[in-house]
Parts: C-alpha cells; structure tokens; sequence
C-alpha cells in the first residue's frame, strides 16, 4: 500500500487560521482523509493490475540460461548428426569399396573363362 504522509494538525490549524470554525475544520479533515484512503487504494489495485499484466508479459520470454541450454541441447545434437554422417560416409565407402572390387573381380573371371581368353 502506498503511504501518504500528511500532517492532520497543520491542516486543521490552517483552515482555523483561514477562519473555519473547528468542527468545521475536523469534518473537512475526515472527508479528506477519507478522500486520500480512497485513491490510495485505487493506487495500489492499479498497481497490482499493473504487476499482473508485466508477469503475464515476462512469462513467455527466455531467460539468457534458457537460450544457453538450449544452445547447448542443439550443438549436443549438432555433433550427433555429424557423427552419424561420418559413419555413413564410412559405411558408404567401404560399399563403394566392396563393389568395385567385386565387380572387378567379376570382370577379370569372365575374361578368363570366355573362349578366347587368355
């Protein structure tokens, strides 16, 4: 809650000294009063409104913790399709290997088992 400081005394002493009866001066004291509580709490229910709608802004944004784990979730997963590519580029040339030699060794048999070969 907000607090208003305000000095009853003063301000009663200034409406007697401006010629205000004292009853007077105390009723205008209580309706003031009474005026201030009231937009002190209007104050405060604007400024709780207010904090809601800031928390309900921020709470879909990442923090710089969030971005960096996620930074590091997508390199983990970076290096791991790195890997699997090299292992492939691996499998696929021990394939490319395998097939040349056999078709080589393929052609070389038929060379030699065809009339006429040497």
């Amino acid at each position: 809650m907000h607090a208003i400081t305000f000095d009853t005394l003063e301000f009663t002493e200034q409406l007697k000294a401006a010629g205000v009866p004292e009853e007077q001066a105390k009723g205008h004291l209580k309706a003031l009063t009474a005026v201030m509580r009231q937009m002190a709490a209007r104050l405060d229910e604007w400024a709780d409104k207010h904090d809601k709608q800031a928390e309900a802004r921020l709470e879909g944004l990442a923090t710089k913790q969030d971005i960096e784990v996620r930074i590091k979730e997508v390199e983990a997963k970076i290096k791991e399709v790195e890997l699997k590519l090299a292992e492939t580029k691996a499998e696929i040339i021990k394939w490319v290997l395998g097939v040349a030699t056999t078709q080589t060794m393929l052609i070389v048999a038929l060379i030699k088992l065809l009339p006429g070969g040497h």
